[in-house]
């Protein structure tokens, strides 16, 4: 059940507001009776709704008298104070990120021989998103056929919007798809192709229809590899995440030729 509370207020200050809804105008000694806040606290949670601006008084009067302001109007001037807060936390949060991020990032990277997987379409993604936030360098991407238990509308604005997110900290970009995987973007995602990846120098998308298998690798040394489901034709399982620089030295080996081969996309 909601509360005064809720939005901040203490247990006396909650009482007291409500009393002054009911009793109108009126003193802290007559309204530590009506709230059952004590009167030795009375004044102190008095001037504390007071600085929330959910009371006003008379200082004319003696003794002095408080009234509430009107419920609507109290009521969004607690919400404004808790989005305040919120956003000075948020703030606050951002900046602690940003000084973790530069601390953690000074260590060395450990340079072993790694993989992980992930099955599932959710899971799926969510690693490939991982993988793509993590780039340095470059990255390659190869799609073949858009797989039918994903939302490619949604999935493709989510993997645009990490790829740009990757140029904009100084990543380059070649992607290679077929022309069914192009049709399967949302028009948000093409439109963002036109109006700016088109014309980076750092970002290249070409197309070829004889891409089989859909892989990424990240810097060199990583490969995220699409593994199909073998009794599903067409759908992917999962995703494998490799990290040896020997394989993904292989795969970007076998990935040039088609590379070459390749049209330049253009709308």
């Amino acid at each position: 059940m909601a509360s005064l509370r809720d939005l901040g207020l203490s247990e006396y200050e909650a009482r007291a507001y409500r009393s002054l809804l009911t009793t109108g105008p009126t003193t802290a000694k007559e309204l530590s009776r009506a709230s059952d806040v004590p009167m030795g606290r009375i004044y102190d949670v008095l001037n504390s709704i007071e600085q929330y601006n959910l009371v006003r008084s008379q200082t004319a009067s003696r003794p002095k008298k408080y009234v509430a302001v009107e419920p609507s109007t109290a009521l969004d001037r607690l919400l404004e104070d808790k989005k305040r807060e919120l956003e000075e936390k948020a703030d606050q949060y951002e900046s602690i990120v940003d000084d973790l991020a530069d601390e953690l990032d000074a260590a060395e990277p450990v340079e072993e021989q790694f993989w992980t997987a992930a099955v599932g379409p959710e899971e799926t993604i969510d690693l490939l998103l991982e993988r793509l936030a993590a780039a340095d360098r470059d990255i390659v991407m190869v799609s073949s056929h858009p797989s039918p238990q994903w939302d490619m509308q949604a999935v493709s604005e989510e993997i645009n919007a990490q790829l740009e997110d990757a140029l904009d900290r100084g990543v380059s970009v070649d992607l290679l798809m077929t022309r069914e995987m192009v049709a399967s973007m949302s028009e948000e995602v093409g439109r963002r192709y036109r109006e700016t990846l088109q014309q980076r120098d750092d970002f290249d998308v070409r197309t070829h229809d004889d891409v089989t298998g859909s892989f990424n690798l990240i810097d060199g040394v990583e490969v995220c590899i699409q593994v199909p489901n073998p009794l599903s034709s067409g759908e992917a399982f999962g995703m494998i995440d490799l990290k040896d620089p020997e394989f993904a030295a292989n795969v970007h080996e076998e990935f040039v030729p088609r590379w070459e081969q390749a049209e330049p996309l253009e709308f």
